[in-house]
């Protein structure tokens, strides 16, 4: 009965249940423009306390707090530091950050051997002062690795024996770096390929360093810190299918070998043209059972350009569904937006004729997507067992 309780308070909180079919998000056509409305701030019965501030129209991390749940966003540096709106909303809005890029390893080590730790250390210090934790993002990633090192290994220049010395050495240094200030790191991201047949990624990792590079990279980042809680994480994993199955299958292997692996990362990156993952729920219990903790680490909805009433109620809809699912879960500890504004949002430039897709507009002004949010927030009961975060 908790559960069903509090999937019902997201269906209430959004107005309408949604399907996201072949091509966009669809809805009765009228209930959409309800939901939307609803999610906007009219006719809830979350707002129904009167003139003023109410319940629901709280900073999102005051509302999950009752949860137990940290609720994460991608931090740009660039924004960070020059835009001052951007750092009051991400100061009040989120209890916890993620380095959208500074703590990728070819910004971190540009140059070999010589670290350029500032933009990350900023940012630690900005949590810090904000009482926010830091989920380290990430030690090792076939994309955005230096150019020194893949350039390198190509040339024959650095061979498997100096690679493996190589990672080693950056995991550990990078992790002794931010010892006891970050409470969790994507160890390894996007391991696996996408299909219905998912193998481990012909990464140089896995050409050089063999199959158990995951286990060896795990195995590293703990003796670094002991105490920080070591993920992997990987995008279109969010429902149950092969490549989420993969995953589950690895994670089952790493545990039994007493792999110092403790938590799984659904990035959660939704485009309206694809289905919507209404298995999450079943997909992160099946995780939370090997004693995993569990978070939607990336999580934004995009979907094609201009805007409508639909849309809207599709992007609601999809962030709402994996809030309640990591409602769900026991182990489910963070919610993370990849950014929350669309000011600085990094869809545009990467899907052509797609965008909108984070909570706040590009003035920082709530969508009904954030409102959505919060009244899942405001209206879900209990910490469902969740320790806290």
């Amino acid at each position: 009965m908790r559960k069903l309780r509090i999937a019902l308070a997201g269906v209430l909180a959004v107005g309408v249940i949604y399907t996201v079919g072949p091509s966009t998000a669809t809805a009765a056509p009228a209930q959409a423009p309800l939901a939307v409305a609803q999610a906007k701030g009219g006719n809830s019965a979350a707002h129904a306390h009167g003139p003023g501030r109410t319940s629901t129209d709280l900073p999102l991390r005051v509302l999950a707090r009752k949860h137990g749940l940290g609720v994460g966003t991608a931090i740009d540096m660039a924004a960070l530091e020059s835009d001052a709106v951007y750092r009051e909303r991400a100061a009040r809005e989120f209890s916890a950050v993620t380095a959208e890029n500074v703590m990728k390893w070819a910004e971190l080590e540009p140059t070999r051997g010589q670290y350029n730790w500032g933009p990350a250390d900023e940012l630690v210090e900005f949590a810090r002062r904000n009482g926010q934790k830091v989920h380290g993002h990430t030690l090792l990633w076939h994309s955005q690795a230096p150019a020194w090192l893949t350039d390198g290994v190509a040339d024959g220049s650095i061979d498997s024996a100096e690679l493996r010395t190589i990672v080693r050495n950056h995991i550990t240094t990078v992790v002794k770096h931010f010892r006891g200030k970050v409470r969790a790191w994507d160890v390894v991201n996007e391991a696996f390929t996408d299909g219905d047949a998912p193998v481990l990624r012909d990464t140089i990792f896995r050409q050089h360093l063999g199959p158990n590079y995951i286990a060896d990279a795990l195995r590293w980042a703990h003796a670094a810190d002991p105490r920080a809680k070591l993920y992997l994480n990987d995008y279109a994993i969010d429902n149950i299918n092969p490549k989420s199955t993969a995953y589950y299958e690895l994670a089952k292997q790493l545990r039994k070998q007493r792999v110092p692996l403790h938590g799984m990362g659904f990035q959660g990156h939704l485009d309206l043209q694809y289905p919507l993952p209404i298995d999450a729920p079943q997909n992160l219990a099946r995780f939370d059972k090997l004693g995993l903790e569990t978070a939607f680490t990336e999580v934004d909805v995009r979907f094609f350009l201009p805007v409508d009433t639909y849309k809207e109620a599709g992007q609601v809809g999809s962030f709402n569904t994996l809030l309640q699912a990591c409602l769900l879960t026991p182990r489910c500890v963070m919610f993370t937006v990849w950014g929350f504004t669309d000011k600085y949002s990094w869809v545009p430039g990467f899907f052509d004729g797609q965008g909108s897709a984070t909570p706040l507009d590009e003035n920082f002004q709530p969508k009904a997507a954030y409102r959505g949010l919060q009244q899942v927030l405001a209206v879900a009961s209990g910490s469902n067992g969740r320790r806290g975060f």
